[in-house]
C-alpha cells in the first residue's frame, strides 16, 4: 500500500474548492477517486481526510472499544461520525468545502496546506500549520524517544 506524505500547498477558489494534490489522488484505490470522507479533527485545527477503507477501520476500531449498552459511548461514536462527511471528488480532482468548515481550521486566505498522515492526509491552514510545528530540537528529541520504545 502506498503511502500518503510530504506536505503539498494549494489555494482555496472563491467557491471553496481544493485541488487534492495529485499524489494523493494517485494513491487513492479506484473506488476512493470519486468520494472521500471528511472530518474536522478533534484535537487540532485541520480537517482530517480518509479513504473509505481508512474510515471504516476507524469506525471498527472505535467500536470495538465502546459498550453498546452506555449511553456515553455511543453519544461517543453518534458525535464521531455524526461529525464526518462525505465530500464528491469532480473530474478536476477538486473537492468543495464549505465555508463553515474552513473557517473552522482558521484559513483567513486562500493558503491551504495538504499534509500526509500516511493512511489519511489533513487540511490546514498555512499559517496554523506552521505556528504547530514543533522547534527542530524538540522534534528530534520526541521523535527519538518514541521510536526508542
Amino acid at each position: 500500500m502506498s503511502t500518503f506524505i510530504g506536505k503539498y500547498e494549494v489555494k482555496v477558489d472563491v467557491k471553496g474548492r481544493i485541488f487534492i494534490p495529485s499524489a494523493y489522488r494517485k494513491i487513492l484505490g479506484i473506488d476512493d477517486r470519486q468520494q472521500i470522507i471528511m472530518r474536522k479533527d478533534a484535537e487540532n485545527e485541520c480537517i482530517v481526510f480518509y479513504p473509505e477503507s481508512v474510515w471504516n477501520q476507524k469506525v471498527e476500531n472505535l467500536k470495538s472499544k465502546l459498550d453498546e449498552w452506555n449511553s456515553s459511548d455511543q453519544l461517543l461514536l453518534m458525535q464521531f461520525v455524526a461529525d464526518a462527511e462525505w465530500l464528491d471528488i469532480d473530474a478536476q480532482g477538486r473537492v468543495l468545502i464549505s465555508k463553515k468548515h474552513l473557517q473552522a481550521i482558521g484559513v483567513e486566505n486562500a493558503e491551504v496546506l495538504f499534509v500526509g498522515m500516511i493512511d489519511r492526509f489533513a487540511l490546514w491552514s498555512k499559517s496554523r500549520y506552521e505556528q504547530m510545528q514543533l522547534p527542530a530540537e524538540n522534534f528530534a528529541s520526541l521523535l527519538k524517544e518514541k521510536m526508542s520504545k
